[in-house]
């Protein structure tokens, strides 16, 4: 996992990381390195052109207040901290967390950079999801269902019918 944080793969990185915190949950510095690599790992996510997802990177939600956008920052901060924290990557990090925490916290550049991310992300499905769930249905199998059940309804009643018809 070090070697991939010296050759900047964050993501391949951190797989290595969370399966080594599974095998030995009593690892010393594993947090840190899981820090450096989640923040790493958002700042690689682009929000729109080449701007960084800010909330991403101090891992909050959009709607965090003033205070949690406080909090999470300080508790980064411990992890990441250069002083603290000498894996690869851990002070662009700890940079990366200062800058989001700047923008987050300043009013003008927050409402602008939400303005920014608002008209133009667009959600990912996964690929899977899109197209088929897994109990089979195929979302763009809907009109063809809605078709069939509007062109012949009777054939749906006559359905729930059929235990009366005995009586």
């Amino acid at each position: 996992a070090e070697r991939k944080m010296q050759d900047k793969d964050f993501v391949g990185a951190r797989k290595f990381v969370l399966k080594a915190q599974q095998l030995y949950p009593d690892t010393d510095n594993i947090s840190q390195m899981i820090c450096v690599c989640d923040v790493h790992c958002s700042a690689e996510n682009k929000v729109f052109g080449n701007d960084l997802d800010w909330y991403g990177i101090l891992q909050i939600g959009d709607t965090a207040d003033d205070a949690l956008i406080k909090k999470q920052y300080r508790k980064l901060a411990l992890l990441l901290h250069p002083d603290k924290n000498k894996f690869s990557g851990a002070e662009s990090a700890f940079k990366l967390i200062g800058e989001a925490q700047r923008v987050l916290l300043d009013r003008e550049k927050r409402s602008f950079y939400d303005m920014r991310r608002k008209t133009t992300y667009k959600p990912v499905l996964p690929k899977q999801a899109s197209q088929q769930t897994s109990k089979g249905f195929n979302p763009a199998q809907r009109s063809k269902v809605h078709t069939n059940f509007m062109s012949n309804p009777s054939s749906i009643a006559k359905g729930f019918n059929a235990p009366f018809q005995e009586l």
